[in-house]
């Protein structure tokens, strides 16, 4: 309730403020999502980050230090696609809720070839088994035409920024 509370008087004390949505003719939904590796010096704990998109806005984002240390660079960008999985997911439900049933596979960038690889590998193996269960999700969510995860190059990644720190100005 204090966080309801604190949310109303900032929008109370902004009145000139908001966010601008541009219409583009289009509803599409389209994330973006990236993680580090071993990115924390103090503990070696990896972030990983996502942005959504509707009709080519930003909605939805999110950066965060994940609480568990991964074993390798695509292992930490697998479970960070299985995040940005989840938050595509949640989006193709309300965007259902209200009336725009996405018809086609929401398309989720990234820039790892070795995690795209886990994700379209049908085939177990002993150095992605800690990986499992979010290989399962996310095959799943494949399987079903529900997401795409088109490979792209590091240097257009537009979530790349939501894993590196940010100097204070």
């Amino acid at each position: 309730m204090v966080a309801v509370i604190r949310i109303l008087s900032y929008l109370k004390s902004t009145p000139g403020r908001g966010l601008l949505f541009k219409k583009n003719g289009h509803l599409d939904l389209e994330g973006h999502t990236e993680a580090d590796y071993a990115g924390n010096i103090t503990d070696r704990r990896y972030t990983s980050g996502y942005f959504t998109f509707v009709g080519g806005n930003l909605v939805t984002w999110r950066s965060k230090k994940q609480n568990v240390v991964t074993q390798s660079s695509a292992e930490s960008k697998y479970r960070g696609i299985a995040q940005g999985v989840c938050e595509i997911l949640w989006l193709r439900w309300l965007l259902a809720e209200i009336g725009f049933r996405p018809d086609a596979a929401t398309k989720l960038h990234g820039d790892s070839q070795s995690a795209f690889e886990i994700a379209n590998n049908h085939v177990h193996h002993d150095r992605t088994k800690h990986v499992e269960v979010d290989r399962h999700f996310i095959k799943e969510k494949l399987e079903h035409k529900l997401i795409s995860i088109p490979f792209v190059p590091s240097s257009e990644q537009l979530a790349d920024m939501l894993t590196h720190a940010v100097s204070k100005c």
